[in-house]
């Protein structure tokens, strides 16, 4: 992140006005690549007293609503959520020189939504899904492959259904950021801020 980079900078006149409209761009940049995991993102949380946590998830989908993720409702990241409604994501693709920081209200997908993205899932991350009770503290691995066990056994088809405990959720964005690499610590920094009618692009100093 510290490394020198010679790509080309990144003007405010070459970036469009939406800043979802603008990830879409990088992202299809960071896909192309051919990066291992341009979906994965820092997802930043905190308890309503402020205290803060953060871990990898996965991007599952962005549109002009926000970005979207999913998990277990019962996790610690979700306990959080309940709590204190306010997150960041951080993307990062180092190869490209390129961050991207979001900050925003989150709220939970419709129960539709999850389905529809549940039943994308293979059958073993479905299983998987029921088994774990995430976050929580368990006596050995050997108590997640038993209730994988059980609960394939109850669905012999494969037809795994959506836990009522789990689903998706999706950050709606008030602050983005993009970072771009350049030579000689002189980075480039645009910060869009949500803005009546709009967004408001602001250049910030490295």
């Amino acid at each position: 992140m510290h490394g020198e980079d010679t790509r080309e900078g990144l003007a405010e006149a070459d970036v469009a006005p939406d800043p979802v409209v603008q990830f879409g761009r990088w992202y299809d940049d960071a896909r192309s690549a051919g990066l291992v995991e341009p979906s994965a993102m820092t997802l930043a949380t905190a308890t309503a007293g402020g205290v803060p946590s953060a871990r990898m998830v996965l991007l599952r989908g962005v549109d002009r609503r926000g970005f979207a993720f999913y998990t277990n409702y019962e996790s610690r990241k979700a306990a959080e959520l309940a709590a204190n409604p306010l997150a960041a994501l951080v993307f990062w693709w180092g190869e490209l020189q390129r961050q991207v920081r979001v900050e925003g209200r989150v709220e939970r997908t419709s129960r539709e939504e999850s389905a529809a993205y549940f039943r994308t899932r293979p059958p073993g991350s479905r299983l998987s899904a029921w088994a774990s009770p995430q976050s929580r503290v368990i006596p050995g691995r050997r108590v997640l492959e038993e209730r994988v066990a059980e609960v394939a056994a109850d669905h012999p088809g494969g037809d795994v259904p959506l836990p009522p405990f789990w689903g998706g959720y999706r950050l709606v964005p008030e602050v983005v950021e993009l970072w771009q690499g350049r030579p000689d610590r002189l980075h480039d920094r645009l910060r869009y801020t949500r803005a009546a009618g709009g967004w408001r692009i602001e250049r910030l100093a490295p």
